[in-house]
């Protein structure tokens, strides 16, 4: 842990090429213990790439992933899961037609003890409901009953539904894709709260959004991907969210002692050199 600075989930120099597209050129990433992430940059920055990667879903072409201090290679979303990283993408993967308790378990699914189990693969419903509902207690998450169908539940609900799947599930760290991208502003505030609380519960989130309000309001940190790279790391703290956006478009750089400039200066000096 401490030759990569104390971070969760790291990485450097990763590379993803499409034929002649270039969707990430040498990105790199820090995560650290107990914080908030936000990922942010225009469409086409390559931030999907660089997400998709970290969560199994793309095997780059060069760089080096680490988790918890050990490096990885993930071949697929399987094997990120299995190392304790919950993806929550924008669709949810949610059965529409399946209750509450079933849902959270998909894929994970408790058998019953004995044969009844093991043999007839019968599940063990009561127990997945009591460890549902034990779940959305712990993270405040309000529903009228933990057998209520997924169908019934308002967006917000289900956006729960997918986040607490994550919590209950990812040991290391959960990334959320747009979690708040077709929510009102109510429900929208209820998914940032639920954010909050699984940090606070020492898991660290990634958090790709656009809604800069949203990054200001949870975000600890903000990396900030441009074409196909990392191009600065501001905190809410001590950068304007205009800060933020000139850095994302192009109009601002952050130099390596953090100064933001406008990027025609930075050239300027530059070509003085």
């Amino acid at each position: 842990m401490s030759e990569q600075n104390g971070t969760i989930l790291r990485a450097r120099g990763l590379v993803k090429r499409y034929g002649s597209v270039t969707a990430m050129d040498g990105a790199d990433f820090d995560l650290y213990p107990g914080e908030v992430l936000a990922v942010v940059g225009d469409n086409g920055a390559g931030k999907s790439t660089l997400i998709k990667t970290l969560s199994g879903a793309v095997l780059p072409d060069a760089g080096e992933v680490w988790l918890d201090g050990k490096r990885v290679r993930f071949h697929g979303p399987l094997d990120a899961r299995k190392a304790g990283i919950e993806t929550v993408y924008q669709d949810l993967a949610l059965a529409p037609a399946q209750d509450i308790a079933t849902n959270l378990f998909l894929g994970r699914e408790r058998r019953n003890p004995g044969i009844s189990g093991f043999l007839f693969r019968k599940l063990d419903s009561k127990r997945m409901r009591a460890e549902a509902q034990r779940v959305f207690d712990e993270l405040g998450i309000g529903i009228t009953s933990i057998q209520q169908r997924v169908e019934t539940l308002s967006g917000g609900q289900r956006q729960g539904v997918a986040v607490a799947r994550a919590a209950a599930f990812g040991t290391k760290v959960v990334i959320m894709d747009e979690p708040t991208a077709a929510l009102g502003v109510a429900e929208s505030a209820k998914v940032l709260e639920l954010i909050g609380r699984i940090r606070d519960r020492g898991l660290p989130v990634v958090l790709i959004s656009h809604n800069m309000p949203h990054v200001f309001e949870i975000a600890d940190r903000i990396h900030v991907h441009r074409l196909g790279r990392r191009v600065a790391v501001a905190a809410p703290a001590e950068h304007s969210m205009n800060q933020v956006v000139g850095l994302l478009t192009g109009a601002l750089v952050m130099g390596e002692d953090g100064a933001i400039t406008e990027a025609q200066h930075a050239v300027t000096a530059g070509l003085d050199q």
